[in-house]
């Protein structure tokens, strides 16, 4: 796979480099609320105008349906590249139409331009391969006669989508900064990690994790399992989980997974019950084999929390993906604060796996520089970690 690196020796000054960035940030209207991706592809973008580039600039936002939707735009992106660059950011209201052409043919050495979100062409994620590779070329002739592509956009590389999968294949192809990291991170944790090498899963659905789960199982010393997750398991034990969200087609499943993970699986003890899911329900906190009828279970307790943080504290490889309860309401975020904390504090490589829990590290007001690394990419974290192959990455390596 070639890296960036390999690419600006070759020099870039006065070409055109066409980077697939993940720019997928939430949005509360036009307000960006966690900038955390776009920072992440910050030193990728500056090395490129550092070195003289055009830079094209493209990326998805949300599930739009193949046509524009103002919801979806990237336009408040762009202004916060704008600000986050310290310099000017071109924008196209187009993906591949004459406002994209203008922009791109504007655009001088060391300048930058984003176009308009890709999803907004149905050949984005068409699965017509034609129709996509179509979408790929147009892309792709933005480049001219000498341009490059660098795909910096881990969270998209787990998708056979034509700017991450086709266009890799019509250009000169190099891994951009943020991608080469977060491989060879995951790397490590597929690899010897050091141990013991401890995983927290969290997240609503055993369904969502059950490919990852059985990957890391014999591979971990210890799993902790937190969140609504945790609620298919206690039921597997045989308890009630009251009004908690359950996946009752997963019960076998579960109880097979606490069967062959024996004593490494480890299950919240307590729980944060509320009768209501709302900031402010009526709450209480009863042991995990307690749970109520007209309860919902929405954080894992106290003696959780210092459960596994003890689980944690001798680690020396943690990855951690999912939140432990609804964090996002004060009621429910002390669990997820919790271990968020006890991660931050192992002597050792600590990865967060992107999604949720790179967002709850960031509401919960938590040092990023506390953990070894956090991921832009929580679906492609988990597909690496399963096992599975990522067009983004094949794509790359066949370059």
């Amino acid at each position: 796979m070639k890296s960036l690196d390999d690419l600006l020796a070759e020099g870039v000054a006065g070409r055109r480099v066409l980077l697939r960035a993940d720019l997928n940030v939430p949005l509360d209207g036009q307000k960006i609320t966690d900038d955390g991706r776009i920072r992440a592809v910050l030193p990728t973008i500056t090395a490129l105008r550092d070195a003289g580039a055009r830079v094209i600039v493209f990326s998805h936002l949300g599930r739009p349906k193949g046509a524009p939707d103002p919801k979806y735009s990237l336009e408040p992106v762009a202004q916060r590249l704008d600000e986050l660059l310290g310099a000017p950011v071109a924008f196209a209201t187009d993906t591949v139409g004459p406002q994209a052409q203008e922009a791109v043919a504007g655009v001088g050495d060391g300048g930058v331009v984003l176009l308009e979100n890709l999803r907004f062409n149905a050949g984005e994620t068409s699965k017509d391969d034609a129709a996509r590779k179509a979408f790929a070329q147009e892309l792709s002739n933005f480049a001219g006669q000498d341009g490059a592509y660098v795909d910096d956009a881990f969270g998209a590389v787990h998708r056979k989508h034509a700017s991450v999968y086709d266009l890799a294949q019509l250009r000169p192809a190099y891994a951009g900064y943020l991608v080469a990291r977060e491989l060879d991170v995951l790397r490590q944790l597929t690899g010897e990690p050091e141990r013991p090498y401890v995983v927290v899963l969290g997240g609503s659905k055993v369904s969502d994790k059950l490919g990852v789960i059985d990957a890391l199982l014999p591979k971990v010393d210890t799993l902790l399992i937190g969140g609504g997750m945790c609620f298919t398991f206690l039921a597997a034990q045989g308890h009630g989980v009251g009004d908690s969200l359950l996946e009752q087609e997963m019960i076998d499943t579960c109880k097979r997974l606490l069967s062959e993970g024996g004593d490494k699986i480890v299950l919240p003890t307590d729980v944060v019950l509320a009768d209501d899911f709302s900031a402010d329900a009526n709450t209480k906190v009863v042991p995990a084999d307690a749970l109520e009828d007209g309860w919902k279970g929405l954080d894992i307790g106290p003696e959780s929390v210092r459960l596994f943080s003890d689980k944690l504290a001798g680690a020396k490889t943690v990855f951690w993906n999912g939140p432990m309860g609804v964090f996002e309401l004060a009621p429910f975020a002390e669990g997820t604060r919790g271990v968020a904390e006890a991660v931050a504090s192992v002597d050792g490589l600590t990865i967060v796996g992107g999604g949720d829990s790179a967002a709850a590290v960031r509401q919960l007001g938590i040092e990023e520089s506390r953990f070894g690394h956090i991921s832009t990419g929580g679906g492609a974290s988990l597909e690496f970690l399963e096992g599975k192959e990522l067009p983004g990455v094949a794509a790359l390596e066949g370059a």
